[in-house]
């Protein structure tokens, strides 16, 4: 299985803000520096980051982004479900237009694989991903 662009950007974005000092505001720009990828890209996933309650943004003059969220209580899988538009790992999940759909078990054994997938991503938060992160913060500011 493969995550999009999009919730690769999102988990980036959450993981930027969670490693920023608590009492600072984050810009697109900032984030957009310290990962390299496109600042256009980043406001489509910041707008709704912030839409699905993840990312405050503030506007104006001394605007930004800060999480909406302790990183203890924003769970990976919740935030992957929210950024993926289908979870349909082959075309029988969606459609069931298969020849063998009757009697094959491949859909069978890629549902619990996807299952599998979200126990384990359902395991950890946004402040598993940055125990480190006093680390993750120097790389990220170098990057800027």
């Amino acid at each position: 299985m493969r995550l999009t662009q999009f919730s690769d950007y999102s988990l980036r974005v959450l993981m930027f803000l969670a490693t920023a000092p608590k009492d600072e505001l984050s810009s697109i720009q900032q984030i957009a520096d310290a990962y390299g990828i496109s600042k256009n890209h980043l406001m489509k996933v910041t707008h709704q980051l912030g839409k699905w309650g993840f990312v405050e943004t503030i506007r104006g003059r001394n605007g930004g982004l800060r999480l909406a969220k302790d990183p203890k209580d924003i769970n990976v899988g919740e935030v992957v479900r929210h950024t993926e538009e289908d979870f349909h790992v082959v075309e029988c999940f969606d459609t069931g237009a298969c020849v063998l759909a009757d009697i094959c078990h491949l859909r069978g054994v890629l549902g619990k694989a996807l299952q599998a997938f979200f126990e384990v991503l359902d395991e950890y938060t946004l402040a598993d991903l940055t125990q480190n992160r006093s680390y993750l913060q120097t790389l990220l500011m170098k990057s800027e």
